[in-house]
């Protein structure tokens, strides 16, 4: 199996970069769709409609539907063919990029990326989430190449509520170990190869300044300002979560995730911060020392990360519910199937129920 690392065509990150976007598409296309919900837009539209007008792009502006499903897609393809858009523009959270991705991708045009918060690592990937319009996980569609634009005007992430950029957190804390458990595994990553060794280096970097800096970047967004460990986290949480993720592979983490939007009860929970809790049900299912697992816990303490059912909205959950979870998990297909054992509905409904037992 080829080792195969992939990444953005470019990626700018700085306070005020919303004001260079034009200079950075020049080239891409001259006629834009911009999609985005509705705060995201409204944070960033008088900046980027005046650097845009400057570089000589059009811009048309559509709110975004707040679910990244196939009807959603559809609708702006149809917009995209109608308008003649030559390149497409995500703002916004998660599933608007998501979304604009898989538009640039049926449409075939280029894509930017502009994300308003740091809450996932989806803006440099080569794939969406695909969830149905009530917001269940449904499958993962994946893109010949990543956005050719990621822009992250960290002014604007430090404005967003802090929330947002502990769930960041979430989700680029399971990077490192996901990897690993890939790499132990000598599984593929998401492109079909296997994982480089740059990858590998850059996941347990972004896991290394979580620890270092998460808390610090927390006090200084809550306070609404950018310092250097807030530029830290953000480019930990979008850059080297998203490269590596993609480029290392995912394992439990994230099927647990996938597992626990069958519960309506979480749906309130954020996607990392679901994903946080997934992380400590995969370092037990590994039967990681309890060093790491205390250092995990502490961490998630620190920031405001959930590290159990009851952080996520499952207050009272049963068996039957617990055991729904696990077998979605466990999907054939599902990434769970990356870890370096063999893994069952059953062992994933113990870690589980040991986890928040922790």
């Amino acid at each position: 199996m080829s080792k195969v690392m992939i990444a953005p065509g470019r990626y700018v990150q700085g306070a005020g970069a919303i004001e260079e976007i034009g200079e950075h598409l020049k080239g891409l296309g001259t006629n834009s769709l911009v999609l985005g919900g509705r705060k995201g837009l409204n944070s960033v539209r008088g900046e980027m409609e005046a650097s845009l007008d400057l570089a000589g792009i059009a811009a048309r502006f559509e709110s975004f539907g707040g679910e990244c499903s196939r009807c959603e897609i559809e609708r702006f393809v149809a917009l995209v063919r109608q308008s003649g858009s030559d390149l497409v523009i995500g703002v916004g959270g998660g599933k608007a990029l998501d979304t604009a991705k898989a538009t640039a991708h049926y449409t075939g045009l280029p894509v930017a990326v502009v994300p308003t918060i740091a809450a996932t690592d989806a803006p440099c990937s080569a794939l969406s989430v695909i969830y149905s319009p009530d917001g269940v996980y449904e499958s993962y569609v994946l893109f010949r190449s990543n956005p050719d634009l990621v822009l992250v005007d960290t002014a604007i992430i430090a404005k967003a509520p802090v929330r947002l950029l502990v769930s960041g957190m979430g989700d680029a804390l399971a990077t490192w170990f996901e990897a690993d458990a890939c790499a132990k595994a000598f599984a593929g990553n998401l492109t079909g190869g296997s994982s480089t060794t740059a990858a590998l280096s850059l996941a347990r970097l972004c896991y290394d300044i979580l620890m270092q800096y998460g808390y610090l970047a927390k006090l200084a967004v809550e306070q609404g300002v950018v310092t250097e460990a807030v530029e830290k986290v953000v480019e930990a949480n979008t850059l080297l979560s998203g490269l590596g993720f993609e480029s290392s592979g995912l394992a439990a983490a994230h099927a647990i995730h996938n597992g626990l939007t069958a519960l309506p009860e979480t749906h309130q929970a954020y996607h990392g911060e679901k994903v946080a809790f997934g992380t400590l049900v995969q370092m037990v299912l590994e039967n990681r020392s309890r060093q790491e697992l205390e250092e995990v816990l502490r961490f998630c303490s620190e920031v405001g990360l959930p590290t159990c059912l009851a952080d996520l909205g499952a207050v009272q959950v049963s068996e039957e519910k617990i055991m729904q979870v696990s077998a979605k998990a466990c999907s054939e297909g599902e990434t769970i199937h990356n870890e370096p054992f063999k893994v069952s509905a059953r062992s994933v409904y113990s870690a589980i129920l040991a986890a928040d037992a922790l």
